[in-house]
């Protein structure tokens, strides 16, 4: 009898194929580490939760594989859009109109989600085609982007703001004031980046977090400007899972 794998477990088994993955790293995929904490360091305006093996004194950190791995540009992702997306995709594929751009380029993906009040909740999402003809039925399978190439990204660097933030899931939650907003990040271990390993110290990943608090911070101040003139609606707890999301209310005005 056959045994019936996980989504997570396919990842990883097809992951290890081609690269070496640590078995502490698997164990956090899985949920198997009972030492798991979290460090939180602030760089530039952004507090990263990195992740923290107490038992053999361990931070888990990332360096980007490209060009031997290009396993985001090819996942079951959904690419939520800014206002400021929009504009520089527009003039990227050389649209004269946002609303063309939108017709032409975008979809609306309509999901649910609970609450962590349990309550159901449906939304809808204006995010950017990865297949010139994907359609809301394509919404969670893997789809290589039609812009990777060859020599990297075919629209560099002005591609979609959450295009950047991988593997960094990043939210904005009230600060120590009621008047202040914070951002914040944390890794999001789908099973499909290599990229992933272990260190004593936080020393090597120091660069690569300064490079990313600066994304980050200017990608959130991007989804909340896009909120203030009906683009997206955002909330912390959608936030946290999908970044963007477009009321459905608003759709058809942007069309």
């Amino acid at each position: 009898m056959s045994t019936v794998r996980s989504p997570m477990q396919e990842a990883l088994d097809e992951l290890s194929q081609k690269w070496d993955i640590p078995t502490e790293i698997s164990e956090i995929h899985f949920g198997k580490r009972d030492d798991l904490t979290e460090k939180i360091v602030k760089v530039g305006e952004v507090f990263f939760h990195m992740p923290f093996l107490a038992g053999p004194q361990l931070y888990v950190l990332w360096k980007c594989l490209w060009p031997d791995c290009h396993n985001c540009c090819e996942q079951p992702i959904r690419l939520p859009m800014t206002e400021n997306d929009i504009e520089l995709m527009r003039n990227k594929l050389g649209y004269k109109t946002k609303s063309d751009f939108i017709k032409n380029e975008t979809t609306v993906i309509t999901f649910q989600d609970k609450t962590i009040n349990d309550v159901l909740i449906t939304h809808s999402m204006l995010s950017m085609k990865r297949k010139k003809d994907e359609t809301s039925k394509d919404d969670g399978k893997k789809i290589s982007c039609r812009f990777l190439t060859s020599s990297g990204c075919g629209i560099h660097p002005d591609k979609p703001g959450v295009c950047w933030m991988f593997p960094f899931l990043p939210w904005r939650e009230s600060g120590d004031q009621w008047w202040k907003t914070e951002s914040h990040a944390k890794f999001v271990f789908t099973g499909a980046c290599p990229g992933f390993y272990l260190d004593k110290s936080l020393d090597p990943i120091m660069p690569t977090l300064q490079d990313y608090s600066k994304k980050i911070y200017d990608y959130l101040i991007s989804c909340h400007s896009s909120q203030r003139n009906s683009y997206i609606s955002t909330s912390k707890t959608i936030q946290y899972r999908f970044l963007c999301d477009l009321p459905s209310t608003n759709i058809k005005s942007l069309k």
